[in-house]
């Protein structure tokens, strides 16, 4: 059945949430599994839910139809086939129906449902993929107890893995062999897995809290074993953490880990068997980063959080997405805090909020934690659900306090464990367990857009007193022309503006009005203000601070986030103003810079964030028409200016960080930063022994951060070391598909002006594919944001995207529609760009046979960004 959409495509909305008409207790699949033509038998219990008489549909595409019985009977005379399903009139309260169904893995390249992957058969069925596997009432509604009987040739799958235990397991006719899996807890079924391959596993244990053996196992290609160490130490500590932390204990005597090449987000948390994009399970030092590194706990991590936050208690329909994903990213941060800076670990995520959401927040993409309505549900797994639904939960986090915080998740997981939830629900709890009303809070749940915070701070000498006054706006955006105030804990300090020293501690402000103004007495001096320290909440600031008083508090503030902020923002300004014309003296930021990498109380990792320049796009937001090209010259000359007036500590820097062999711990990390930071600024500077200085590291790495480091820099340049470089990366890593997208991102990302030209050669490239979506994001989605090679003004980056999406869309439309965003932005650009940006994705939505998936992104990204 066709996935496209129709001219008049359905609208979701979350107001016409209706309870489910029939309930499915149990279900028993039976699979008969074959690459080419997969036979699934399927065994419902259904039970009318209420008084009603309304039929019973099953959702199901792309599937056909062999079978159908009602207790026992053919009924496929009386069943209506439509166009995503099946519906059939029943009387009575219960009934068994019997359906069997042929589905082909091999030709399923949108990756949802059963699917191959690289001699693998695998599922994903998140969010609406289980239709795509058999018929059934595809929401998240409808928990079932699930058991699953498996049958392959047993020399091409040897291993069989489905949900919960493994009750039998033996052979069949012909060199086949079947597997029995039982899982005792209900879910829905976006939760149910299935696997089979030939699989070898890394086999560990742990003890719960309680003192029960849970085995735990990574499943990966055999040659890949050894590269799964990480992610194990990082599923261990997890397990621990959740007990620590939430006191949430896991539930079965086994948790399984996949790792697949073809996947279209970074991991799925089915029960019991997680199955990941194996960029987020293998690692060893010389194929992995210490960025991949990172990522993999975090992920790990994130996944096996769900087994509470998103399983145990799971959504009553997809409008509740962000009750598990914003909930779970928090918990995951917390815990990637908890094992290495915590200050580093806001710094990344605060970063990667303001690169993604901040810009979905002032587009035509603009959508609450929970949106009103959806076209396709897919569409709606964006940062705001998951960075800005965790930036609400830590903000309740901050007003209720951690011990108030606990109470109310406790009694969340303990009020509706099996149950499928909603954000008001997790809300609720929150408010009984600590007595705090959050009637207010609740705005942040239904309001899209970036609340603007404005600060302002008077200082009156002769009485020693400081008033700040605070506001907050939020600018309208598409269906929501009007903006209540909403919640925002704001964390502030008193610097002293002689001593520096914090003058009043830290105090959290809740500012809950538009406007409302706060006193300080008794101070012992004038006063410089700390705000939304630790990212109190997610905001932009508006607070006129001078360039010598941020450089001020870049040296002496004592919150690290804060002391960041102030560097960074010293540093924003400066370009914003040299992009607008204005003559300001680069001094203050050298100085800055200067202080900071000469500071012997900071520690390497933390340096490193804070003398990265803010990105082209991060100085584009600050502007009301963009200017890519002016924008990207006056930060190269910026860069430029740093690395060579401050070459001497850039060399301090590179060699005080250089070790003599590879560890990962927070102490190396923060020196392998810091060091390739270095290297970038020497580069930067356009220092003459540069290129040798990195192509030097890029041959002695013993390591892929220093390696992708020296690349990075070697890339960005014309020197005989950048192809010299390039070649013996791709001849050292030809065949291991994650090391060779780094090779086609990083030319990608490259800041040549030739980068368009060569990024079409990559696209013609054998190893280039867009059936695999981790390298039609390397190659694709990198260009994408690269802003001035996208924005050329010759129309050759749009025009490159736009042909890519419309090819992708045919094998991946979930992959296509994700590099659709950055031409949602044309209204930020001269009308010269936005023409061809608007062209290009009415280019989109003329192509026959378009997606849903791609029809509601590029015509959503038509609208005025305002209601």
């Amino acid at each position: 059945m066709s996935e496209n959409h129709s001219d008049t495509p359905v609208v979701i909305h979350r107001h016409a949430y209706r309870p489910p008409d029939w309930l499915v207790p149990t279900i028993a699949l039976d699979f008969a599994l074959d690459p080419q033509k997969t036979r699934v038998k399927a065994r419902l219990q259904v039970k009318r839910n209420g008084d009603h008489n309304r039929p019973l549909k099953l959702d199901g595409n792309n599937q056909k139809l062999l079978a159908f019985s009602v207790d026992g009977q053919d009924a496929q005379s009386q069943v209506k086939q439509e166009k995503e399903g099946l519906v059939i009139a029943l009387g009575g309260e219960a009934h068994t129906i019997e359906t069997e169904v042929e589905i082909s893995p091999e030709s399923n390249s949108q990756l949802m449902g059963l699917y191959a992957s690289s001699g693998l058969l695998c599922t994903q069925c998140e969010a609406e993929g289980f239709r795509r596997i058999t018929y059934f009432p595809d929401r998240p509604d409808i928990l079932s107890r699930y058991t699953v009987r498996m049958e392959a040739d047993e020399k091409a799958f040897p291993v069989l893995l489905s949900n919960g235990n493994l009750t039998l397991e033996g052979k069949s006719e012909n060199g086949r062999h079947f597997a029995l899996w039982n899982d005792p807890f209900p879910k829905p079924c976006y939760l149910f897995a299935l696997v089979a391959g030939n699989l070898a596993a890394y086999r560990d244990e742990f003890i719960t809290q309680s003192g029960r053996k849970v085995a735990l196992a990574i499943w990966v290609r055999p040659d890949d074993v050894n590269k799964t160490h990480h992610a194990m130490n990082a599923l261990k500590m997890a397990m621990a953490w959740d007990e620590k932390v939430y006191g949430r204990e896991y539930d079965l005597d086994q948790f399984n880990i996949v790792a697949v090449d073809d996947f279209n987000f970074g991991a799925m948390e089915n029960k019991s068997l997680n199955i990941f994009n194996s960029r987020y399970i293998l690692a060893d030092p010389d194929t992995a980063t210490d960025a991949d590194y990172d990522a993999i706990a975090g992920v790990v991590a994130h996944e096996y959080f769900h087994n509470w936050s998103g399983n145990r208690v799971t959504c009553r329909d997809w409008f509740q997405l962000s009750l598990k994903e914003g909930f779970t990213v928090f918990r995951d941060q917390s815990f990637s805090a908890d094992l290495g800076s915590p200050a580093v670990k806001r710094i990344e995520d605060v970063r990667s909020l303001r690169a993604a959401q901040f810009p979905e927040d002032a587009g035509p993409l603009a959508h609450p934690i929970q949106p009103d309505s959806y076209i396709e549900i897919s569409n709606f797994y964006t940062a705001t659900v998951y960075n800005k639904g965790a930036e609400i939960i830590r903000m309740m986090h901050q007003l209720l306090g951690a011990e108030k915080f606990r109470k109310g998740t406790d009694l969340y997981f303990e009020r509706h464990d099996g149950e499928a939830a909603t954000c008001e629900n997790f809300v609720a709890a929150m408010e009984e367990a600590s007595g705090v009303d959050l009637t207010d809070f609740r705005h942040w749940y239904h309001q899209a857009g970036t609340p603007e915070l404005k600060a302002s701070l008077k200082w009156d000498g002769a009485t020693k007193t400081s008033t700040l006054t605070l506001s907050q706006k939020t600018a309208a955006t598409p269906s929501q022309p009007e903006k209540q105030p909403v919640v925002l804990p704001v964390a502030i300090a008193l610097i002293g503006k002689q001593t520096g020293k914090n003058l009043i501690g830290e105090q959290l402000l809740t500012l809950t009005k538009d406007s409302e103004s706060y006193r300080f007495e008794n101070l012992a001096e004038e006063p410089l203000l700390s705000i939304n320290r630790h990212f109190s909440a997610p905001v932009t600031v508006e607070n006129q601070v001078s360039p010598e008083d941020l450089a001020f508090l870049s040296a002496n503030d004592d919150d690290p986030f804060a002391r960041y902020e102030a560097m960074q923002q010293l540093m924003l300004d400066f370009m914003v103003a040299r992009v607008r014309g204005e003559q300001v003296d680069p001094k203050t930021v050298i100085n800055a810079v200067e202080k900071t990498l000469t500071n012997k109380d900071l520690d390497n990792a933390f340096i490193a964030e804070a003398v990265i320049l803010p990105s082209e796009n991060m100085v584009g937001e600050k502007l009301d028409i963009v200017d890519p090209k002016r924008i990207a010259e006056i930060r190269d000359d910026l860069r430029k200016m740093l690395g060579q007036t401050l070459e001497k500590l850039w060399r301090q820097a590179y060699q005080s960080c250089e070790r003599p062999s590879y560890q990962y711990t927070p102490e190396a990390v923060g020196a392998r930063r810091l060091k390739n930071v270095a290297l970038s600024y020497l580069a930067a500077g356009e220092l003459a022994d540069a290129p040798s200085i990195a192509w030097l590291q890029f041959e002695k790495a013993d390591n892929m951060t220093d390696r992708r480091g020296a690349l990075d820099v070697l890339v960005n340049g014309f020197s005989p070391e950048r192809e010299k470089a390039l070649t013996a990366f791709y001849e050292r890593y030809k065949g291991n598909a994650l090391v060779i997208d780094k090779w086609f991102a990083v030319q990608a990302f490259s800041t040549r002006p030739d980068v368009i030209e060569n990024v079409k050669k990559l696209a013609k490239h054998p190893d280039f594919t867009l059936k695999n979506p981790n390298r039609a994001r390397a190659l694709i989605g990198s260009f994408a944001h690269n802003a001035r090679a996208f924005h050329d003004l010759s129309g050759e980056g749009y025009r490159f995207v736009t042909d890519m999406v419309i090819a992708l869309d045919k094998i991946n439309s979930q992959t296509a529609a994700r590099m659709i965003a950055p031409f949602g932005r044309w209204q930020r650009y001269g009308s010269d760009r936005a023409e061809m940006m608007q062209d290009a994705l009415k280019r989109i939505l003329s192509t026959p046979d378009l997606s849903r998936d791609v029809f509601e992104q590029a015509s959503k990204s038509l609208l005025p960004n305002k209601a």
